[in-house]
């Protein structure tokens, strides 16, 4: 299997001075079906390339782009390469300007449209592998037929990628389809921020939607008709039913890395992460599942994790949430980043500058941090963890809570001064009275359970289809906070939260959780 073989290497780090220049490559790439291919004497240039029909379709589509080329790049000195795409309703940079840092720094950069983006044709197919991941491996076969570009092997470039949010599934896509069809990704290093482990997972975990983000998402999607039409009418259905639909879920079910991770693939090389503690449409723990299961272990010893209080954040108005940076859509700069600063970057893109500086041209940059996880708490602290498992049980006994209607309560945990840096988890015997019990649930803090705020504002449901379960390892929202003297820890159990208005239990009812003990990720 593809994936076997690639688990077997070590991770394609860095090919140092002249062993990587001396493998320039004079590769010749087909290019029937390109548009404004770059010539050596060309700093910008802008583009298309033709990939594969839309389902259903025949035309082929066409992907645009703009490459630039930095000063001084040519065929006798070479340099390496980096992807940019942009989040989802956007579209690419065409100003150099945009990329000054990086072009000054000595790479080059590739800016595309995605499918059903700018100027690209089609429409979106949420970084499936069979569509957005063939329209990446185009663009990959275009720069490595450039000739100021640097080569390990004929056809394969020194490549990076960055981008947040769509433009951080791409990259994954890319790399991952790579995986799948080669046995080897051209991808040297990633960056990606705010995007998914589990596409279908964050949209409507446990099968509740998030009602506020799918809408606007959708909303997004209709200037450039990115949306396909079984996006549309599944959204309806959501909407209708509270619950998401099986054909939604099945047309996600290849976009993203938890399906490549369950096909035995991983990823052999190293990647910066950066994830918004404060996201509650791909949350904290969606990126902590990408650097635990995504990847092969020597390459997560070669990586960076790196959460921050931004990212995609809609308030938390019922239960009412902490305060937390709106980034709508976003592949901009972070916000609340102690924890860039302190690896030594200004931000998370002077990082990545860093990042690519010594996996992409091999100049040490006396970077640290690899292979753990560097978080910035709610009050703008970053803490460093080895790992972010629970390790500390709270027996908390037997909770009842209304569903469908209901006003929400909060059961004290600890007592600050406290630090939890990671994933809680909760075990319990659920029963439900409602044939489709739904509750939802997330860490808050307050000097008492009637000032309590929900941390980072976000909130994970706890669905139980009637009868009795025993339940074990049950997630609550990850989360990085520093509770301090005075204050409490609690768990907030609610019938309802706005950021699914309308799908809690259409059914009123009783939820009752037994023996339940919740685990507390605490830093020691």
């Amino acid at each position: 299997m593809s994936g076997l073989r690639q688990l077997e290497k070590p991770p394609r780090r860095r090919v140092r001075g002249s062993r990587r220049w001396a493998l320039v490559a004079a590769v010749s790439v087909l290019t029937a079906g390109l548009t404004g291919v770059a010539r050596a004497d060309d700093a910008v240039v802008n583009g298309c390339v033709t990939s594969v029909p839309d389902p259903g379709t025949t035309a082929p589509v066409s992907i645009c782009y703009t490459v630039f080329r930095p000063p001084g790049a040519s065929a006798d000195k070479p340099v390496p390469l980096i992807f940019d795409s942009h989040g989802w309703g956007g579209s690419r940079a065409t100003a150099a300007s945009a990329f000054a840092d990086f072009l000054g720094a000595g790479f080059g950069v590739l800016s595309f449209d995605q499918r059903g983006f700018g100027q690209s044709g089609g429409q979106a197919q949420l970084e499936n592998p069979d569509y957005e991941g063939q329209d990446v491996q185009r663009l990959v076969d275009l720069v490595a037929g450039l000739d100021w570009v640097a080569k390990q092997a004929p056809g394969d470039p020194v490549l990076g990628a960055m981008g947040g949010s769509y433009g951080g599934g791409y990259q994954f896509v890319g790399a991952f389809s790579e995986l799948r069809d080669r046995g080897r990704t051209r991808f040297d290093a990633l960056a990606p921020q705010i995007t998914w482990y589990d596409l279908a997972g964050s949209l409507a975990p446990q099968g509740v939607p998030r009602s506020e983000w799918p809408l606007l998402l959708y909303l997004a999607g209709i200037p450039s008709n990115a949306n396909p039409p079984v996006v549309t009418t599944g959204l309806l259905e959501s909407l209708a039913t509270g619950n998401f639909p099986d054909s939604l879920a099945a047309f996600m079910a290849h976009n993203g890395p938890q399906w490549n991770v369950g096909q035995g693939r991983r990823l052999d090389i190293p990647v910066l992460f950066g994830q918004g503690i404060t996201d509650n449409l791909f949350p904290l723990e969606q990126g902590l599942k990408n650097f635990q299961n995504a990847l092969t272990p020597q390459a997560r010893s070669h990586s960076i994790f790196v959460g921050y209080n931004g990212g995609h954040t809609l308030p938390s108005v019922f239960p009412p949430g902490a305060p937390g940076a709106v980034d709508v859509f976003s592949s901009a700069q972070a916000t609340g980043d102690p924890c860039s600063a302190q690896l030594g970057g200004s931000d998370f893109r002077a990082l990545s500058l860093r990042f690519f500086t010594e996996q992409l041209l091999g100049k040490p940059t006396g970077l640290g941090g690899q292979g753990t996880y560097h978080l910035a708490t709610l009050g703008g602290r970053c803490q460093t963890v080895e790992s972010t498992a629970a390790n500390t049980a709270i027996p908390v006994g037997t909770l009842s809570s209304p569903v469908g209607l209901g006003l929400p309560q909060s059961i004290p945990l600890a007592r600050g001064p406290v630090t939890i840096a990671g994933t809680p988890t909760l075990d319990a015997g659920v029963t439900s009275t409602s044939p489709d019990g739904r509750l939802f649930m997330a860490l808050s803090v307050g000097t008492s359970a009637l000032d309590a705020k929900i941390v980072q504002n976000n909130m994970l449901p706890l669905r139980q289809l009637g009868g009795t379960e025993q339940r074990s390892g049950v997630e609550l929202p990850s989360v990085a906070v520093d509770v301090p003297a005075g204050q409490s820890l609690f768990l907030t159990v609610s019938p309802i939260s706005d950021l699914s208005f309308a799908h809690g239990s259409r059914i009123p009812g009783i939820m009752t959780l037994q023996n339940t003990v919740v685990r507390l990720p605490v830093v020691r």
